[in-house]
């Protein structure tokens, strides 16, 4: 591998192929994962900033060494659920000085063809990509001895089963997994600034982002003016075929994933809950639908949705929601809207800054809590500069460090996980 300076200037073409080329990109990202032309084109700007912010991290990359010595390679699992943004997973571990075997989603494809076309030139072996089915690439990386670090974007249910594995190859498990995400509106909140943002964070991507709302906590005395609005809100979001300019949210990409929506419907139904607005569904596309009523027995309010519905519960008492909110067995995200007792719910919430060692997983905290802030701002330098991860079944790391194995959770850096301090 070349110095820092040199990958530096290697992913500064990066960013400029990747901007002059940007109009066959969106074919491709539309094509694999449904999102609409707008949704690529506003993830693309983004990623431009971010692979650029990575100028910032220099000082802290240059007293580092990779964790892959000579001859290794860094395993790189993908999800489907995104196209540009998948450039900066790739980028954190190769500018600490990790060649990379790349597995994108079999689904996608067509962006992994482009991005390879893309990387080879600049890169060259530096960054590889693969092709193999997932179980294939999983059992080569854990037995391959060129292969010190495994880094794994997918379901908790996909990561869990490897933990004896892991353990005996003594390899490095960096996992990033689901959320169940609480979203709670206090009674003195900006209802219209809350309710925006948890429409356009449900509904971007079609609800398909790890990071998304799905548990909706209201207090009782704003319920009601709150639904109003979302309602309002969710009705103008324009549903439709992603290469249609006009559309704002397109299918959700997974069969399973829309097979799950209707079982949690039903389910919540069955249970209870009315459905407000929604809960059609023709092929893969999920209309904006909002469930009111719901409780935890419910399915929607326990496993991942991964699509455009939320699920909504009233609450009465700060205490009450904070139990609610703890009550998962995922700790991603979590957001907060209000005033007086915001900042305090925030902090009883998430966990340490960074992650850290458990001596089992821990549930009912998060890696990352907002208050009062908007996902386009508190996103800003996510992977890069900021942490970003979970507890519980979101996200963990397995290491051995001599004969001891041991368990990290929380917010992390794919860079500074997959380097060793000089």
């Amino acid at each position: 591998m070349h110095d820092l300076e040199a990958r530096y200037e290697k992913v500064q073409r990066l960013i400029k192929e990747l901007a002059e080329k940007r109009e066959p990109f969106f074919e491709e990202a539309i094509r694999d994962t449904g999102f609409p032309r707008e949704t690529c084109q506003m993830e693309l700007e983004m990623i431009l900033d971010q692979l650029a912010r990575f100028s910032i991290m220099s000082k802290v990359f240059q007293a580092r060494r990779p964790i892959a010595g000579a001859g290794e390679e860094v395993a790189l699992v993908l999800p489907y659920n995104g196209s540009s943004w998948l450039n900066v997973a790739i980028v954190s571990i190769y500018l600490v000085g990790n060649p990379v075997r790349v597995k994108f989603a079999s689904r996608d494809s067509g962006i992994s063809a482009f991005t390879e076309r893309l990387y080879e030139p600049i890169f060259g072996s530096d960054i590889r990509f693969d092709y193999s089915r997932g179980r294939e690439f999983f059992s080569n990386a854990i037995h391959a001895k060129n292969v010190p670090a495994l880094v794994v974007f997918g379901s908790d249910a996909v990561g869990l089963p490897y933990l004896d594995e892991v353990r005996a190859h003594k390899k490095k498990f960096v996992f990033e997994g689901p959320g169940k995400d609480p979203f709670i509106v206090l009674p003195d909140a900006d209802l219209g600034a809350a309710a925006e943002e948890l429409a356009y964070s449900k509904y971007l991507y079609a609800g398909q982002t790890c990071t998304a709302p799905e548990r909706v906590y209201l207090h009782d005395s704003i319920h009601d003016e709150f639904l109003e609005i979302l309602l309002d809100l969710s009705r103008k979001v324009r549903v439709g075929a992603p290469e249609d300019p006009k559309t704002q949210m397109g299918p959700v990409a997974s069969p399973p994933a829309v097979e799950n929506i209707k079982r949690q419907l039903k389910d919540a139904v069955a249970k209870g809950a009315r459905i407000a607005l929604g809960g059609r569904i023709e092929g893969g596309l999920v209309y904006p639908t909002v469930v009111v009523d719901a409780n935890h027995d419910m399915e929607g309010m326990r496993n991942e949705t991964f699509g455009p519905v939320c699920f909504l519960m009233r609450f009465h008492e700060t205490d009450e929601v904070l139990g609610l909110a703890k009550d998962s067995r995922y700790g991603l995200r979590a957001t907060v809207y209000g005033k007086r007792d915001a900042r305090e719910i925030a902090t009883d919430l998430v966990g340490e800054p960074y992650c850290h060692e458990v001596d089992e997983m821990a549930f009912g905290v998060f890696g990352t809590v907002a208050v009062n802030e908007p996902r386009s701002k508190s996103w800003i330098g996510a992977f890069v500069d900021k942490p970003v991860g979970g507890y519980g079944l979101s996200g963990w790391i397995w290491e051995t460090r001599g004969e001891e194995f041991v368990t990290k959770q929380g917010a992390k850096l794919l860079s500074l996980e997959t380097s060793l301090e000089s």
